[in-house]
Order: C-alpha cells, then structure tokens, then sequence
C-alpha cells in the first residue's frame, strides 16, 4: 500500500526534533542522529532539502548546526513532504504525464488525482505542533 520514503521520516522526525529544542537552539547533525538514532548521513541529505525549502536554517563555523527558520505552528507536515519528495503522487501518471500507455481511456485519473489532493490538504492542516 501507501508508505512514505526513508528520507521523508528522516525529515519529518529532525523538524519535530528541532521543534523541541528552546527557541533559536543550534543542534548538528552528529548530536541529531544519535539523538533520533539515524544515520548521519543520510540524515543530512534530508536537512540539505530542508533548508533549501527554508523549513531549517544551516548556522557555519565551530558551533554551527541547523534550527528551525519558523514556529512549528507555522510549519506543515505539507511542507515538510513538498521539500523532501514535492507533491504527492499515487500513481505513475501523476508524475509522468503522458507517459502511461492508458492515459487517453483512464477511469481512475480523476479519483485518484482527488484523492491525491485530499492528502495533501490533511498534511497542509497538520502542524509541527500538533506533534510536539
């Protein structure tokens, strides 16, 4: 059935994180990882994407790591889905427009492209803060 990637976890568990540590706090991703038990690696590709949706800031230098660049009130699990693996996309021709080789005769598009939309509408009316 459904399931959401590896680094979408990754990415939503380091923003709730991040969100419950004080305000403004810089946590590096060695100290998250351990924390969260992920691997480091694969942990800062997931941040990377993060801050260049602007969900985290990236702080440089010896006491440098990320935080949050918003209130969790502010930020969705929507935003989170969107930064990591962009709008969500239950079959093939969603992300493949005109690749599928029924496209012209589809009884499921319209269905399955509501229910796409109905999915992102719940996790664009779930905050950060609903999981803290």
């Amino acid at each position: 059935m459904l399931q959401v990637s590896r680094k979408f976890e990754y990415g939503l568990h380091a923003v709730v994180y991040l969100a419950r540590r004080e305000s403004g706090e810089v946590v590096t991703v060695k100290e998250m990882a351990a924390d969260i038990g992920f691997s480091q690696e694969f942990l800062a590709k997931a941040l990377q994407q993060l801050k260049k949706a602007g969900i985290v800031l990236s702080v440089q230098g010896v006491k440098g790591g990320y935080r949050l660049a918003g209130l969790p009130e502010e930020i969705t699990i929507s935003d989170i889905a969107r930064a990591i693996e962009g709008p969500p996309r239950l079959m093939r021709c969603s992300s493949e427009r005109g690749k599928c080789e029924i496209v012209s005769s589809c009884s499921n598009r319209s269905t399955m492209f509501k229910l796409e939309k109905n999915i992102d509408a719940l996790m664009a009316d779930t905050k950060v803060s609903a999981l803290l």
